[in-house]
């Protein structure tokens, strides 16, 4: 077990080490709230966590993802338990629906339900852990923002499974659940930085025809025809049924808006009928490029997370929570991907970095920007 004022990194999950951890939190903070991040291979464990928190009457919030962050290294064992001084107001939701008007309404009554809870805040953050499963992200963030607006900085990450199976991941101290939302309104916070480093291709197409997370044709051609001449044409290289797993991975579509900004869309099902399913929505008429692995720039990601938390305020020595997407890591390779986190920690030296490897992230392009779904990015924020 690892010291921290805000942060604990236990080894392996046990009640006596959890309770341990939270008496001396719940004497400091009475009104003591907790986050936890699991690694998938210990979900059987979550219950052990939640009869911790439930024997003290501590609120309990969290995720599973594919792997946890720690020490610079990716982690497949133990749990990061995060200490609110005071619990945020959180909502927990379940069975998200997918038809547009069953979304708006939803999530306006959810909206109603955070703007109660502002408090007159001049800061503070919805940070929203998605089920990677849920369809319609991309949606669901329009709808907030129609809602919200700009009275909250919008950030977040997917939570479940790298094999894109679905699981429960998402927990309270009563409930684990799949295809919801988690959401934490945490007063007096800046947000989070997030970047990819892509630098994106002259050559453009356009999503002609898709269906949520499905690209069905590229420039009026079957998807993935399209796919193949890309990828040939710029890197030369042959993609077909049997090997697109192999290399999808290391080159995915950038969806260009209308600042220029790049959001990352990898493919990871190649459908029977030749339309490709991505990791986030892509709108219909997407002006699309393709990304390739040598055009991650490591440095100017790294530079742009590093001005973003200095424009945030705080103290270096300040607990930094950190995700890392499971694409990114498939796409540089695990030695790149470790350096990058060791790199990260040997730039900023805060107490700790907790985190976790996410399966898509949540965030803006600037501050208070609108909220955007995106993929192979890094998620950086002070706690």
């Amino acid at each position: 077990m690892k010291q921290s004022g805000a942060f604990e990194y236990l080894q392996r999950v046990d009640a006596q080490g959890i309770d341990a951890i939270l008496a001396r939190w719940q004497a400091a903070h009475p009104r003591l709230g907790i986050c936890a991040l699991l690694p998938e291979a210990e979900k059987e464990t979550l219950p052990i966590l939640q009869a911790a928190c439930r024997n003290r009457s501590l609120p309990l919030v969290g995720a599973i993802f594919p792997a946890l962050l720690e020490g610079g290294q990716f982690r497949t064992a133990g749990v990061w338990l995060m200490c609110f001084a005071q619990m945020p107001h959180y909502l927990l939701l379940d069975a998200l629906p997918v038809e547009p008007d069953a979304v708006a309404e939803r999530i306006r009554e959810a909206s109603g339900t955070l703007v109660k809870h502002l408090n007159g805040t001049e800061e503070a953050t919805l940070f929203m852990l998605f089920d990677a499963m849920q369809p319609n992200i991309g949606s669901i963030l329009d709808e907030f923002y129609l809602n919200l607006a700009n009275r909250v900085h919008y950030a977040g990450v997917n939570a479940g499974s790298e094999t894109f199976q679905p699981m429960p991941c998402l927990f309270d101290s009563e409930r684990v659940i799949g295809n919801g939302v988690l959401l934490i309104l945490i007063p007096d916070h800046k947000g989070a930085v997030l970047e990819h480093g892509y630098h994106a291709p002259a050559r453009t197409v356009y999503a002609t025809s898709t269906e949520g997370n499905r690209i069905s044709q590229i420039d009026w051609r079957p998807a993935f025809e399209v796919y193949q001449e890309l990828v040939r044409d710029q890197y030369g290289v042959e993609i077909d049924k049997d090997n697109f797993y192999e290399h999808a991975v290391h080159f995915p579509f950038g969806i260009v808006r209308a600042n220029h900004h790049v959001v990352v869309r990898i493919p990871v099902v190649l459908n029977d009928d030749g339309s490709l399913f991505c990791v986030g929505e892509v709108p219909a008429n997407s002006v699309l490029t393709l990304l390739e692995r040598p055009e991650v720039d490591t440095h100017e990601t790294l530079r742009v997370l590093m001005n973003g938390l200095q424009a945030m305020g705080g103290k270096p020595s300040d607990d930094l929570l950190l995700f890392y997407c499971a694409g990114r890591r498939m796409h540089l390779g695990l030695e790149l991907a470790t350096a990058e986190l060791q790199e990260f920690g040997a730039r900023t030296m805060p107490a700790h970095i907790a985190g976790a490897l996410s399966l898509g992230e949540i965030g803006g392009s600037t501050l208070h920007g609108y909220p955007l779904f995106h993929n192979a990015t890094l998620v950086a924020a002070r706690w």
